[in-house]
């Protein structure tokens, strides 16, 4: 089935890239109803908008509250039909009043392998920890940080001469492909939460 998906960004899109990529190609059987970023200057409402994809700057200056925020991101989700609510570097804890309006249906994308590393700065955390592996994790969200049921992990290995560019750049590249595949089996409705735990059913 095809899933429609409001995509919260911050910054460049790139995974909203590799989304709509794997859309162009047929790898995900999903429509992209609209964007939702919190900076105007952000390049993925650029990248939407060269798609054809609506395309929204929500202001959080223009409201008394973070909960009136929130419910101005909620009402543009709902306008636009949106099924799932999938974080693409959106660098801002999602409020109740939207996790509220779509029940274990918001995903984020986190590069650490959680709960090692929650946080802004995952990568920069791992590197100068010390660790010889660290990943990408997409999980569902919840009202706590970097918290939700894990979904999808994927490894990385920390080479001695990484630098936060190196390192930066191994991740970006898996979650390019850890994404759409992990909005793929949504689509497939593979994907079962158990308490803590993400079941995959296989497929059909």
């Amino acid at each position: 089935m095809t899933i429609r998906l409001g995509v919260l960004i911050s910054g460049s899109g790139s995974n909203l890239q590799a989304i709509i990529d794997a859309r162009d190609i047929g790898a995900l059987d999903a429509e992209i109803a609209l964007v939702i970023s919190n900076r105007d200057d952000a390049f993925g409402l650029t990248r939407a908008r060269q798609h054809d994809i609506p395309a929204l700057f929500v202001d959080r200056d223009g409201f008394a509250s973070f909960r009136e925020y929130n419910f101005a991101i909620r009402d543009a989700l709902r306008e636009h039909n949106v099924e799932w609510v999938v974080m693409a570097g959106y660098m801002r804890l999602l409020g109740r009043e939207v996790l509220d309006a779509f029940p274990s249906h918001v995903l984020n994308l986190h590069p650490a392998l959680l709960p090692s590393f929650p946080g802004a700065s995952g990568i920069v955390d791992a590197l100068d920890y010390g660790v010889k592996v660290t990943g990408v994790t997409v999980h569902f969200a919840d009202e706590e940080f970097d918290e939700g049921p894990i979904l999808a992990q994927e490894a990385v290995e920390v080479a001695e001469d990484d630098t936060l560019e190196t390192l930066t750049s191994k991740i970006h590249e898996i979650e390019h492909r850890i994404y759409p595949k992990v909005l793929q089996l949504i689509a497939e409705d593979r994907v079962q939460i158990v308490g803590r735990k993400v079941k995959i059913r296989p497929a059909s």
